[in-house]
């Protein structure tokens, strides 16, 4: 008697350390996920013409490519969640990732549980509830998450990565009402700290950005010094 199971996410490791490798593969399979593990970037990169992953661990320090070009890459073109895994314990490191679209950085030396932990977290926080909508409609614009693609009134279309679509969902949830920086980081799974709020300034200037917004004085996302943001549109969801 056969029984439905519902798919195991998939998760890619790009590190040039098999030890690494080996030791993230055995513990994300134990725990339910399958994996493709790669040393290079090149294969990495060939093996997403024919693969779709739900996560994606990438080291920085890679010895065919610059990873940050990668993860910015990555962060642009995939609907993939993006987490670092690196050596580099600068906070600059750390910011400069999460800028370029990371959603997540862990610092080696690291316990493989807290990888498991993590990566269960950002798909708890990326997971659509069962009355959320892919497509959302709001002043002129519309937002299609199934293809991460902004879309206006004339139909020219602009990428988001999936760490903006987080913070864009989070306001057309909840229009017209204030989200608080400590609100964004229960929603968005992340760690209170300075570089969690510059991540979050730079995902929103963003989006204002990829919605011509002007910004001196934005009319869609207002800032609320001292308390959060608000979104003002009018959002319906399809």
């Amino acid at each position: 008697m056969s029984r439905d199971t519902a798919p195991r996410p998939l998760v890619t490791i790009l590190d040039d350390e098999p030890e690494i490798r080996q030791m993230l593969s055995d513990t994300l399979q134990e725990a339910g996920f399958d994996t493709l593990s790669f040393g290079r970037a090149r294969a990495f990169e060939a093996a997403l013409a024919t693969h779709t992953p739900d996560v994606c661990l990438v080291d920085l320090s890679l010895p065919d490519t610059d990873g940050l070009t990668l993860v910015h890459r990555l962060a642009l073109e995939q609907g993939a969640i993006v987490i670092i895994i690196s050596g580099r314990a600068q906070v600059q490191d750390r910011v400069t990732g999460l800028e370029l679209g990371a959603d997540d950085y862990i610092i080696k030396p690291f316990d493989p549980a807290e990888v498991v932990a993590r990566i269960r977290a950002r798909l708890r926080s990326a997971k659509p509830t069962p009355q959320a909508g892919t497509t959302a409609r709001f002043n002129g614009w519309t937002a299609h998450f199934d293809r991460y693609v902004l879309q206006d009134a004339q139909g020219t279309e602009v990428t988001f990565s999936h760490a903006e679509g987080e913070v864009l969902r989070l306001f057309l949830d909840a229009p017209k009402r204030l989200i608080s920086r400590a609100q964004m980081q229960e929603s968005l799974g992340g760690v209170a700290s300075e570089s969690f709020d510059r991540a979050m300034d730079v995902r929103i200037s963003r989006l204002r950005t990829k919605l011509g917004e002007d910004p001196k004085n934005p009319q869609l996302i207002k800032t609320i010094y001292g308390a959060g943001y608000i979104f003002l549109g009018d959002v319906n969801w399809d």
